[in-house]
């Protein structure tokens, strides 16, 4: 069987409980643009973007990810897509268009891992804010980065998004051989999904970028501003995977929302895959700050393609939030010492 040729991450659609609440965060806090909004959904995108949305936000009454959406290359890739996946058995709709506005016919599944995931090709076109820096505000976010899920085994979601063509930038492992996370990517970034070792499926975050540090350091001052820093989680700081400056914030209902910057082009074929030994601190935090037990902990519920919420599957193996990294969670810890804690390998 041939897999749909994926061009990129696209959208997601979380539901929200508190629509009102939702657009103040994602519009008047991060300043995302409204392409159309009706009595239960807003339609969001960033400046540089020009399809329809990159975010929908979808009243209900259970907080959950709705689902995760891909472009893929033309539109007879998403005859591919279907086909690709009745192969493999899976619970596959074809959707007409704008059965989510903006977006043409469509293919929606349910992956092998247990998430809801859409491939789309036609989608409605938007003025792009590029340079309509007159409505920019300090803290402009540019576009979707990522998606960063939560599995309960790394190497098989691995396996299944390599079936898709995606490949992998850098890992989190073990001496033993255990893999706590895997990023992965089709456009030339370090990637778009984040595979983290837990109980799954769930979603950790959704990331968007900016294209300098002192956007992210002003939507900072700018929650201090409103009295609302309490929905920064962790950051911001720098990552050790992706290199990344980075800040993670809860939405009203408990999304988690990455603001991310800096990393790097990935786009040559044979780009290396960098390996970080879990045991050093650095592979989170470059500048070594500990993570908070939440991040670990917390992650939105994931839906079934008729609205259920999905039940979640214990990971059997180790996780990160099991090594211990000195009492205060800043120290290092390497395999030997004075090494650096990661390596440097090549692409199969």
């Amino acid at each position: 069987m041939t897999p749909p040729d994926v061009i990129r991450c696209a959208y997601a659609e979380l539901v929200v409980t508190d629509l009102e609440a939702s657009r103040w965060f994602y519009t008047e806090l991060l300043g995302l643009v409204v392409t159309a909004e009706d009595e239960d959904a807003l339609y969001l995108r960033a400046f540089e973007e020009y399809l329809h949305h990159s975010l929908v936000l979808r009243k209900g009454s259970t907080p959950a990810l709705a689902r995760l959406a891909y472009r893929v290359r033309s539109p007879e890739e998403v005859d591919r897509a279907e086909a690709y996946y009745r192969g493999l058995g899976v619970r596959v709709e074809r959707v007409p268009a704008g059965t989510t506005r903006g977006i043409g016919e469509a293919v929606r599944i349910e992956d092998p891992l247990g998430f809801p995931v859409e491939f789309f090709y036609d989608a409605t076109h938007v003025e792009r804010f590029t340079q309509r820096y007159d409505l920019h505000g300090a803290g402009a976010i540019s576009r979707l980065d990522h998606f960063n899920v939560v599995v309960p085994d790394v190497p098989a979601a691995q396996h299944y998004y390599e079936g898709l063509g995606f490949k992998v930038s850098e890992d989190i492992e073990d001496t033993d051989g255990t893999v706590y996370a895997a990023w992965m990517y089709r456009k030339s970034t370090v990637h778009d999904i984040a595979l983290t070792g837990g109980d799954g499926p769930r979603l950790h975050h959704i990331a968007f970028a900016t294209h300098e540090r002192s956007q992210i350091l002003h939507l900072c001052d700018h929650l201090g501003a409103v009295r609302r820093s309490d929905q920064i989680e962790r950051g911001p700081g720098r990552h050790g995977v992706s290199n990344a400056f980075y800040l993670y914030l809860r939405d009203p209902d408990g999304h988690r929302i990455e603001i991310y910057t800096h990393d790097y082009y990935t786009g040559d074929p044979d780009n290396p895959t960098i390996t970080w030994d879990v045991h050093d601190n650095q592979r989170r935090d470059w500048w070594g700050n500990p993570v908070v037990p939440s991040w670990y902990a917390e992650a939105s519920p994931v839906l079934t393609l008729d609205g259920e919420v999905r039940d979640v599957r214990e990971r059997t193996e180790a996780r990160e939030s099991d090594v211990t990294i000195g009492a205060d969670g800043f120290s290092y810890t390497r395999t030997d010492e004075g090494e650096r804690g990661f390596k440097v390998g090549h692409q199969v």
